[in-house]
């Protein structure tokens, strides 16, 4: 009887040291899984560099993790998992966020290309237009001073073309005068030839 009752002890004492292990084991599967997954974060070339607050925080509830008893371990693998899940999203908003604000200052950078453009096209729209603007001046000028000249020119010729009809009539006048005077002597001329062949006849 003793000698089962020996027998039956030492099976229990086993099979409680068999618990043990597994539970044992089944934490150090939970704290690598947690370590690994916090360890590939820590490694990312991006996400890495960001939530380090979070990551250790998160290494600090694994290490509560390691270190809890049966009772406490449910609530510590619950707050390690939560710190891991939140030390990564931490990092990918953080990421985000940087990218986002890369994403603003290239947008500024491009607005402000673009303002640049638009004031070089402005500037030489500008200086074009005063080109123009000076070049319709200089033929404005050109053609008043062209119609000037025109106008000069044409009260010139006004002013001859005036002189010349005085002197037509003048000439006209004297052209006159000089055919009375022809037909007046041609009239005397008449007269004194009569005048000489009557006498003539008169005296045989």
């Amino acid at each position: 009887m003793k000698r089962v009752s020996t027998v039956f002890v030492t099976s229990l004492l086993a099979l409680g040291m068999v618990g043990t292990a597994q539970a044992r084991r089944g934490d150090d599967i939970d704290v690598s899984r947690l370590t690994n997954n916090l360890n590939q974060l820590a490694s990312d070339p991006v996400l890495g560099n960001y939530a380090q607050a979070e990551q250790s925080l998160a290494r600090n509830a694994i290490a509560q993790l390691a270190q809890a008893d049966s009772h406490d371990r449910p609530h510590a693998l619950y707050m390690a998992d939560r710190q891991v899940d939140l030390a990564r999203a931490s990092a990918q908003l953080q990421d985000a966020q940087q990218k986002l604000a890369q994403l603003d200052r290239e947008h500024d950078q491009i607005q402000l290309e673009n303002t640049r453009r638009e004031a070089e096209t402005a500037q030489r729209e500008l200086e074009r237009q005063k080109l123009l603007n000076q070049m319709a001046q200089e033929e404005a000028q050109r053609l008043q001073e062209q119609g000037q000249a025109y106008s000069q020119a044409a009260q010139q010729a006004q002013e001859e073309a005036a002189k010349a009809k005085k002197l037509a009539e003048a000439q006209s006048r004297v052209a006159r005068s000089a055919k009375r005077e022809a037909d007046l002597a041609a009239k005397a001329a008449k007269a004194m030839r009569a005048q000489m062949q009557q006498e003539s006849s008169g005296n045989p």
